[in-house]
This record gives C-alpha cells, structure tokens and sequence, in this order.
C-alpha cells in the first residue's frame, strides 16, 4: 500500500537522520558523569537502530550507513571511558623497547620520566587502580597498541585514530564473516546488523576503543571456517582471538563433543600454542608472576555490575559480617568451568551448527556469576545471539548502559536498585523469549539480503 510505504521510508529516514544526528553529539558533547544525558541519547540511538534495522535498506547500504556512523567518532578521543589511556601507554612502551609486562606505569614515570612522551597525563588519565597494576592485554592487543605508539610515539590523538581504524576495519570483517556464516547456516544475511548497527558496539568498540571488538572478529573467523570443517585453521584464528582477549578460552570444552577428543586436543594445542607463541618475545618469569596476580586481582578484588555475586556478596555481609569476595572469586570460576563442561556434555548430540547458541550459553554462565562485568563484556554474546534464535542480547546490549549511573555521582557508587534493574529485564526478555520459541516454529524474519 503507498500509504504504508510512504510510512516506512519516512521511518528510515528519520532513523538515519537522528542517527548521525545521535552519534555526532554522542561523540563529541557527552561525558561518562552525565548519566541522564547518556541515557536519553542511548534510548533515542535503541530507536533509530531498530528503525533501520525493520527498513526496506539494501544490505550494501546499511553497511554504508554503519561504516559513516563510525567516521563519525574518528578523530574523537573517547570521553566514556579512560581505558584508552593505558593502551597508548603499553604501545609507547614497546616502541620505546620496554616490555609493558613488567613495570606498573605510575613507577616507571617516576624512575623513567623522559622516556615515554606525555608519560603523567597518561598515567593521570587511566586512573590509580589502572596504573598501580601490571597490564592484562594479550599479545596480539599489544601488536595493535604497539603500532599507535610506533606510529605517534607523541601524538596522543593520532594514536587514538590508529586503534581505531584497526577497530573499524575489524567490525567491517565482521559484517563480511558474520554475513557468509549466516548463509551456511540458513539464516538472513541482514541480521549481522543486529551486531553491526547496534549502538552499544558502536559505543564501546568504535567510541570507546575496546578491543573486543577485535577478538570478536578472530573468533567469528574461528567459527566460519570450523562450520566448513576446517577445524585446522579454525585453531589458529581460535588462537589468535584468545590473544586478543582471553575469553574464547572458555568454550574450548565444548567442542569435545563435535570434534572428538583427539581432535579437540590438537585444537586446543594448537590454539594455545598460538597465544604462546606470540608471548614469546615478552617472557620471563616476572612475566608469568605479574600476570597472573593481576588476574588474580580481577577475579578476587575487583566488583561491577554483578549479578548473582553482588546477592551471595550481601548473603556473606549477613552471616560473616564482611566482604567474601577472595573466597567467591575462588569458588565462582570453578562453578563456571564445571558448568562448561556439564553443558557440553548434556548437549553432546548437538551438530556443529549449534555451537554458537551453545557458546551463547557458556558465557551467560559466566557473565552471570562473574564479579564484575563491564559494558563492553557483552560483545561477544551478542554477536553469538545473531546466529541463534534468542534476541534476549539486544535487550542486554541496552539495558547494560544503566552501569554507568555508577558514574553519574559525585564520588564513583553504583546504583545497585539500577543494577537489579538491569539484570531483571534481561531475565524477563529472555523467560518471554525463550517460552514464545518452545511454542512456536522459527519465524522467517522480514528482511532485504
């Protein structure tokens, strides 16, 4: 009908309007602290997303309408988080041939002040915690902040371009990949853009530079080639993708089932034997040492919008009188690891194919009983969820800006009733979700490939 065509292009103009619009302001004008401002803007992007998203759009042109939104933050230094700082600290330390492994930033400025260029605003801008800690980033992160320090060893923003630029070059592999693997498994090419167009990957990858995003794309080169058994190279990208993040390391029981044992052996040897391999040129015993205590600082000190820890962290305050988190953090990552491998082995009849809402399930386990689970975290479920059924990961991807009300106060506190907030509307969605699809059969979507 004219009438509702006429509605429809209205509708999609007015979402790439308020959406370069959004993206532009988002950008430039606001900060972590202004939570109220944040979270209307992010509200207003949610629309005009899924305005796109339902629109007639070709597939070409939604990829051109997802590259520009990206342009838009391009010289833009990220004003929603400071991590950004410590990866042009650990670039600038390798270009100037010093492993970042092994010192903490906020002592090599005082005993080394000349050395690394604009060395206090960095260590000022990442913060204490930050820079009272050795670095957590694989190898293959390293690489990438390597070469914005080698390429502007003083220029902060035109390191800030370079990582960029590898972000969105990475989300553009992703649309490539995600799209060819949709196909293999029968599904719309479109829905990649359920990830591609989605604000919070634009937010926290593009405008925040969290490498995540990177991690995802090794990883969906993991899966791709795994699904045309090629189960060889899928290990190198496996690896590779864990040398990103460590992450992907978690759902490397599940393919015990698909792969065999032997096979899985050799994939998981191989995949390990990668990330090794590319730690080669910074290892040491001092490596392995602080390594390993900064990960043990994450799992046994740190907390951010949890989830069912922050209820069992308030059940220990009641019993014990005191914060149990170091005896949490032991217990909760065994709980996970056990969970992996109890799902993989209740769901050892499942093809192939299935391994992504599998993995879907894996880290939700995770995630779920995790101390402290930051935005950017969520990219990779939600990138799964696009090959499954489940859209719960849409819901997820924008509730989860309700943490960064945490920064809207005066001192750093989070909200905990918005956190309650956040996780019971995933929880409901998804309970919805999941008993409308034990009814019914897969719906075809309304789409354009």
């Amino acid at each position: 009908m004219p009438g509702v065509e006429v509605h429809q292009r209205g509708r999609a103009a007015l979402g790439v309007l308020l959406s370069f619009v959004g993206y532009g302001i988002l950008a430039r004008f606001v900060e972590r602290e202004q939570f109220g401002v944040l979270l209307g803007l992010y509200g207003l992007l949610f629309a005009a997303f899924y305005a796109l998203y339902q629109s007639k759009f070709t597939f070409r042109q939604l990829l051109v309408l997802a590259l520009l939104f990206r342009l838009l933050f391009l010289l833009v230094e990220p004003a929603l988080s400071n991590d950004f700082f410590r990866f042009v600290w650990d670039g600038r330390m390798l270009a100037a041939g010093f492993n970042p492994y092994l010192y903490l930033p906020v002592d090599f400025v005082q005993t080394h002040p000349a050395v690394i260029a604009e060395g206090e605003l960095l260590v000022q801008g990442m913060g204490a915690l930050n820079a009272g800690h050795y670095t957590v980033y694989p190898p293959l992160n390293q690489l990438g902040f390597w070469l914005s320090g080698w390429l502007f060893p003083k220029d902060l923003s035109g390191a800030v371009v370079t990582m960029r630029l590898l972000i969105v070059l990475a989300d553009l592999g992703v649309v490539y990949i995600g799209a060819r693997l949709l196909g293999l498994l029968k599904r719309p090419k479109r829905a990649i853009f359920l990830y591609a167009l989605n604000p919070f990957v634009l937010l926290e990858f593009t405008g925040n530079l969290h490498w995540e995003g990177v991690m995802v794309f090794f990883l969906l080169l993991a899966l791709y080639t795994l699904v045309k058994q090629k189960w060889l190279t899928s290990a190198i990208f496996w690896g590779l993708s864990i040398s990103v993040k460590l992450i992907p390391l978690l759902f490397l029981p599940l393919l015990i089932p698909r792969l065999g044992w032997k096979k899985t052996i050799v994939f998981g040897s191989i995949s390990l034997g990668i990330l090794v391999l590319l730690f080669l040129p910074f290892l040491s015993e001092a490596l392995i040492v602080n390594f390993g205590s900064s990960l043990e600082l994450y799992f046994q000190n740190f907390e951010f919008n949890a989830s069912i820890y922050y209820l069992l962290r308030e059940a220990g305050y009641r019993l014990y009188g005191y914060n149990i988190i170091s005896t949490l953090g032991k217990i909760l990552p065994a709980l996970v690891f056990l969970s992996v491998i109890l799902l993989s082995w209740f769901t050892r009849k499942a093809s192939i194919e299935k391994l992504p809402q599998l993995m879907l399930w894996a880290i939700c386990i995770y995630y779920l009983l995790s101390t402290t689970i930051h935005p950017w975290y969520l990219g990779v479920p939600l990138m799964l969820s696009v090959f499954t059924r489940y859209r719960f990961m849409q819901a997820w991807s924008f509730l989860v800006i309700l943490s960064y009300s945490a920064y809207g106060q005066a001192a750093y506190q989070e909200r905990l009733w918005l956190v309650s907030l956040e996780y019971l509307g995933v929880l409901v969605f998804f309970l919805v979700e999941h008993f409308h699809w034990l009814k019914r059969p897969i719906p075809k979507e309304n789409i354009r490939a």
